[in-house]
């Protein structure tokens, strides 16, 4: 039999993402000799070890990387057909709106392209209501797999498109958002060589899939602790050149001469069969 539970796969992907039962154990709010009895039962089912176990704690197996992939795949598609068919189920409800899509966009990215991305398609007829959704460095991935959008803004090289119909909508250059008091705000141009390691302002630190990549620079949680860490003097950051619009008169941006364009593309899950998404998609590549 290859049909596998929900609670099956959750169980695992917290032991492989934990690498140790204990932890995952706690992070599931259960006992571990249950949580071990399942693994082995999902390995017996199967018919591969998924786990090579030791004292310290536990490494995937290469059928364990594949199942921890898919898993974490399917759990996301689980709970987002929950929250979509809740969302569609508000819009059934006697007074509620008629349609509404969750629109996941970067914090502090392409202001002006969404301002007239969303009075361009309040004027169409069958308008849904949009709820804009503000998230994190590469949070729009997640909150599209999982339900928490139903469509995002997102930016190249920055985000991942895989898995998701996508349409280009602007390419831009980058940018540098320094304090304004640091020396190398006066300069009119700036290579990525130039601002990879400066030792009295290391660069901000975003999560990704909840996990802060290593280094010196600050982790940041919003758009508005970093512009106040930038305008301290204690950060700095990289940006597309429309994030110029909400920078601080403590900052400076400065142009980056060898840094890729960044392309934002409107992107939503290949199944989607939304008309109102497909009324907001023909409206994006219109502008």
């Amino acid at each position: 039999m290859d049909a596998l539970e929900t609670r099956e796969l959750r169980y695992f992907v917290a032991v492989a993402e934990e690498l140790h039962f204990g932890r995952a154990a706690e992070r599931l709010g259960m006992a571990q000799p249950p949580l071990s009895r399942a693994i082995q039962q999902l390995e017996r089912r199967l018919g591969v070890a998924l786990l090579k176990r030791n004292r310290r704690g536990v490494l995937l197996t290469g059928a364990g990387e594949v199942l921890l992939h898919e898993g974490r795949a399917a759990l996301d598609a689980a709970t987002a057909a929950a929250r979509r068919t809740r969302r569609a189920a508000g819009a059934d409800a006697p007074g509620g709106p008629r349609n509404r899509l969750v629109l996941a966009v970067k914090a502090a990215a392409a202001h002006e392209l969404l301002q007239k991305l969303l009075g361009a398609y309040a004027a169409e007829p069958d308008a849904a209501e949009i709820e804009v959704l503000p998230s994190g460095m590469c949070e729009q991935e997640e909150m599209l797999r999982d339900g928490r959008a139903d469509v995002a803004l997102m930016h190249t090289p920055f985000n991942t498109l895989a898995g998701f119909d996508s349409e280009a909508l602007m390419t831009e250059g980058q940018i540098a958002v320094l304090p304004s008091g640091h020396p190398l705000a006066a300069r009119k141009a700036l290579s990525l060589a130039e601002i990879s390691d400066i030792p009295d302002l290391p660069h901000a630190r975003w999560p990704r899939h909840g996990v802060y990549p290593p280094g010196p620079g600050p982790e940041i949680h919003d758009q508005t602790q970093l512009a106040q860490l930038i305008a301290l003097g204690r950060t700095m950051a990289v940006f597309p050149e429309s994030a110029r619009s909400w920078l601080w008169a403590e900052h400076t941006a400065v142009p980056l001469t060898d840094a890729p364009p960044v392309v934002t593309h409107i992107a939503w899950p290949a199944h989607s069969r939304s008309l109102a998404l497909a009324g907001l998609v023909r409206t994006a590549t219109r502008l």
